[in-house]
């Protein structure tokens, strides 16, 4: 079975966030299809991708093979080595371990997706001022909804949109208190076309994938990072000792 995942052209929906292509796109086929060597074209960079998006797509790359780690799958990524620029082919020489080239294969040399996903993990660029942070801990979990909700409908939200800002914002506060401390804090402002919420706390992400696993059937909790993805435009995360912060943005 073939799939192509294109997010540039045929299935913009699925590679607009790359944190969705994961679970929703190659995992959900490659899942209906466990009998059958499955072969899958995905191109999640391609020229158009802006600054802030690229380091989430580097990541994805790097994420992939972890992803299908002893799975029957052959995956192929192109890149349009004519259009992007050195240092995006440098990363997919580090996040790809067989390069086709010339109607050559070869082994990738500089393969390291661990560094790669390290390299990315770098803080998120500081909120603006306005935007003041809202604290909180599991007794202010409904007004930290209910403050997101108002906020987005300020700045032009509506209908099935806000539903999904709200689901987002009430999935990422809880984890804070059950994953992150006990507590955290929510920004939200506008920035172009969107609108940009941030949870901070002082949890640590360990699992590189999480969020990025499909959901099984009856599986009680751990969903809500893949909400997030499912539901939101673009989604950025920094992850430290210090703490974890992640900012995802939907359209108004």
């Amino acid at each position: 079975m073939t799939y192509s995942a294109d997010g540039s052209a045929t299935a913009p929906e699925a590679g607009r966030n790359p944190g969705r292509i994961i679970p929703s796109a190659l995992r959900a086929f490659a899942d209906a299809h466990p009998q059958t060597h499955v072969r899958i074209i995905g191109e999640p960079i391609w020229a158009g991708r802006s600054g802030i998006e690229y380091p989430a797509c580097v990541q994805h790359e790097a994420l992939i093979n972890l992803a299908f780690q002893g799975r029957d799958v052959t995956i192929v990524c192109p890149y349009d080595a004519d259009r992007l620029d050195e240092e995006v082919l440098t990363d997919a020489y580090a996040t790809h371990p067989v390069i086709v080239s010339g109607g050559g294969r070869r082994p990738s040399l500089s393969y390291a997706p661990e560094q790669v996903m390290a390299r990315y993990n770098q803080p998120l660029a500081a909120a603006p001022a306005a935007a003041e942070p809202q604290l909180f801990g599991v007794d202010e979990l409904p007004a930290m909804r209910h403050f997101a909700i108002e906020r987005a409908a300020q700045l032009g939200m509506s209908g099935a949109r806000l539903d999904d800002l709200a689901l987002a914002v009430a999935e990422l506060t809880t984890n804070s208190v059950v994953h992150g401390g006990g507590s955290g804090s929510l920004r939200v402002w506008p920035e172009d076309s969107q609108v940009v919420c941030e949870v901070r706390d002082a949890g640590h992400l360990s699992d590189p994938l999480a969020g990025r696993r499909p959901a099984a059937r009856d599986q009680r909790g751990g969903r809500g990072l893949l909400l997030v993805h499912t539901v939101a435009d673009f989604v950025r995360i920094h992850t430290g000792r210090d703490g974890t912060a992640i900012r995802f943005y939907i359209g108004r």
